[in-house]
Order: structure tokens, then C-alpha cells, then sequence
């Protein structure tokens, strides 16, 4: 494959004169122009868009750390970036981790290496030593609360949105809640699980451990769910999913095993996604596209660090 050396060689030009030619600069002799693209046609030179890019200090790649792909939660994040990268003529490069440190030690490498102008990170394993490590490389932005942080960062104060729902469940008469969750060790599952002790101290509520239900990620954890529930003599009257997903699962399990929604068992869900519309799930909504479009823009920042706290809203429906 012919370089610039080449191109010069066959034109009877300089490298200098090539390389102004390929960056249309404006004071070139036009027969020396013609000349080398001529050489570049014959050639059938491709310019090396990395070195260029390296060139000018940017990729015009950022990168997006995801644990899973085929989650809807994580789905609408990604499509939230990935809309505000189009209109500004960026790429994504799409991490999953499966929650594997190494993985996403790899991404924050690639922003060390300046393979990538910025990382998103959706949803982290790394302990924040590790993550501040990097971020003197560039842009690194979460979504998760970093206030006191030199990392920027949209979103959900998990705290305050969990709790709000438990007191609406309490307010339609139940005592008795429990709640699934994905990761045990996440940040937001911290949050989350500090709002239920903390509210089960307010209404004067033993905690029961066998009422929280670990590792529920998709459709199918909810049949689990039901089935761990109908062997409880005391069973939670009511449950707190934290993905719109699960909740469906466990709405369509209950059904086919007799459970009546909500009078047996009341169902609410996170996030609002479409699954919830379509089964009239009640829900706390979650803007994940507009979430994924600030995330984009604080990517973008490379001088400013930013703190985005995005609201919850409460959507009531049939199953509560």
C-alpha cells in the first residue's frame, strides 16, 4: 500500500506539498495539486485516518462501559448517547463487562492510551481508587451519584426514589415489602437497600432478609422470585422490582400460578420501560434516553466537572 513518501515520489512533489494537498489547504500550485491527486488516484491511496486523528488530538471515539448489552435498562442509556453522538459526529466504542474488572480496566487503558477521547462508565466494578487513577487521561463520566468528586456524572439519587415508593406501598396498605435487586454489591443497590432499612425503622418494621431477592437481571428471574415466595409462610404482601423486566416475569409467573395481582401480591416496578406499559405495571420512571444525552455532553466537556441529579416519577397503573 503506497504511504505519503510514495504519492510524493510519483507526483515529483515534496511531502509537504502532498500533505497540504490532503488537507485542502488553500495556497497550493494547482499543477502540483492536480499532479498529486493523479498519484493518489493511481495509487489508490488511503489515508491512515488514526495517525490522523492522533495528529489533531482526538478519535472522535468515546467510549461507552456497559455490564450487559441485552438489557433494556442499559439498552435505552446507550440509545440516549448514541442519538446525541450522530448529530455531533462521534462514534461509539461499546464495552461490556459482564461485571469482570479486568474488562472495564481495559476500557479506562484505551482512554490512557488516547485510543478513545472520553469513557462512559453506566454502571462500574472498579473501586474509586482504581477509577480516579485514569482520570487525569480524560473525560470520565458516571452515572451514579460522584458529588465530592472530580468526576462527572448524571444521575438517580437511588435513595430517595426507593424510598418514595416504599411509602407509596404503605400508603395502599401494606406492611409487609420486600424487593428484588441485580448486583448485591453496587452502589445503587446500596442506596437502595439503606432506603428500605431505614424506612422499615420508620413504620416500626422487623427486617426480614428472605424478603430481599438477589441477582434478578431478567424476565426469567421473576419466575425464581414466585417460587422462593410460595414456599414463605409469611410472604411479602408486596414487592419492589427494580427492573421493569423482572416485574414482568413475575406478573406473567403469578398468573399462571393463580396469584392475583395486586390483591395477593402488588407488583411495582423501575424504570417505566415499554414491557411496563404494555402490562400495565406501576412503575417509578426513569428518563434513561435524556440521561444518555447528558452523559454524551458532560462527555464531551473536557474542562468542566459536572453533577446532573435526574428525578423519578411515579407512574400508577394496575398492578398496586
Amino acid at each position: 500500500m503506497a504511504n505519503i513518501k510514495d504519492i510524493a515520489k510519483m507526483a515529483g512533489v515534496s511531502v509537504t506539498t502532498v500533505s497540504r494537498v490532503l488537507n485542502h489547504h488553500p495556497y497550493v500550485n494547482e499543477e502540483k495539486k492536480k499532479a498529486v491527486l493523479r498519484a493518489i488516484e493511481e495509487s489508490n491511496y488511503q489515508r491512515n485516518i488514526n495517525a490522523v486523528h492522533l495528529s489533531k488530538g482526538e478519535t472522535f471515539l468515546i467510549g461507552v462501559v456497559v455490564p450487559f448489552t441485552n438489557h433494556p435498562y442499559f439498552g435505552l442509556l446507550v440509545e440516549g448517547i448514541a442519538n446525541e453522538a450522530v448529530k455531533n459526529k462521534y462514534k461509539l466504542v461499546l464495552i461490556q463487562t459482564n461485571y469482570e474488572e479486568q474488562r472495564e480496566i481495559d476500557a479506562l487503558n484505551m482512554l490512557k492510551h488516547k485510543q478513545i477521547d472520553s469513557l462512559i462508565i453506566c454502571s462500574r466494578i472498579c473501586e474509586w481508587e482504581r477509577i480516579e487513577e485514569y482520570q487525569r487521561f480524560g473525560p470520565i463520566i458516571l452515572c451514579e451519584d460522584t458529588e465530592g468528586r472530580k468526576i462527572s456524572s448524571t444521575y438517580i439519587n437511588h435513595y430517595n426514589g426507593f424510598y418514595k415508593a416504599l411509602e407509596y406501598l404503605h400508603q395502599k396498605g401494606h406492611r409487609r415489602i420486600g424487593y428484588t435487586i441485580g448486583r448485591k454489591s453496587g452502589a445503587n443497590s446500596k442506596q437502595r437497600e439503606l432506603a428500605y432499612k431505614d424506612f422499615l425503622m420508620e413504620i416500626n418494621e422487623l427486617f426480614d432478609p428472605n424478603y430481599i431477592f438477589y441477582d434478578c437481571y431478567n424476565f426469567e428471574d421473576g419466575e425464581e422470585v414466585v417460587e422462593r415466595i410460595k414456599k414463605m409462610n409469611n410472604p411479602p404482601s408486596a414487592l419492589l422490582v427494580t427492573s421493569d423486566m423482572v416485574a414482568a416475569g413475575i406478573l406473567t409467573c403469578c398468573k399462571v400460578q393463580n396469584i392475583s395481582i395486586p390483591e395477593e401480591l402488588a407488583l411495582m416496578g423501575f424504570d417505566n420501560q415499554p414491557i411496563a406499559k404494555i402490562m400495565n405495571i406501576t412503575t417509578l420512571e426513569i428518563p434513561l434516553i435524556k440521561i444518555g444525552k447528558k452523559l454524551f455532553y458532560q462527555a464531551m466537556d473536557h474542562t468542566n466537572i459536572t453533577h446532573e441529579k435526574i428525578f423519578v416519577k411515579l407512574i400508577e397503573r394496575d398492578t398496586v
